[in-house]
């Protein structure tokens, strides 16, 4: 299904417009914290016997390979 026609993606779009700016921007940064919590756990889940110093350091590798270097 195309997400335009998805009426789940319409409703999203609507609530965003109803957002100030600064609700926008705190829900961006809310987003970006669960993302990076939940890429910690399944760390930690994929790497049990990892120490959290180590599945730090695994996920500071992982993300900077995300980076894009074509700038």
């Amino acid at each position: 299904m195309d997400i335009k026609q998805d009426p789940n993606h319409h409703l999203y779009i609507q609530v965003l417009q109803k957002m100030t700016s600064e609700q926008r921007l705190a829900k961006a940064f809310e987003l970006s914290n669960r993302s990076k919590e939940l890429f910690l756990q399944g760390l930690r889940k994929t790497f049990p016997e990892k120490s959290e110093q180590e599945i730090k350091k695994i996920y500071l590798e992982r993300i900077a390979l995300c980076y894009n270097r074509n700038y």
